[in-house]
């Protein structure tokens, strides 16, 4: 699941990451599972962000913290009137 397991992978995979971030070797495989199956539902734990932020900044990994946010869905916007709705107005 995003966006665990892009930044996973664009920090050298679970075991590096597990090892930077000194937590079982697990933990990454469980950051990119759905809460559902046990796992964080995509969502690095935020403690980690700032050890992760800096092994990236010292290693040249182009990271920032953004990128541990989940994608937003766009809204759409609903441009019909209360009333009428979207058809014609009749006169």
């Amino acid at each position: 699941m995003e966006p665990a397991r892009t930044l996973i992978q664009k920090l050298g995979g679970e075991a590096k990451v597990s090892k930077i971030t000194g937590t079982a070797y697990t933990a990454p495989y469980r950051w990119q599972h759905d809460r559902a199956k046990g796992g964080t539902g995509g969502r690095i734990p935020q403690r980690y962000h700032r050890v992760l932020l800096d092994y990236a900044s010292n290693n040249g990994i182009k990271l920032e913290a953004a990128e541990f946010l989940e994608a937003r869905e766009p809204r759409l916007k609903d441009n019909r009137k209360k009333r009428g709705g979207p058809q014609a107005r009749r006169t």
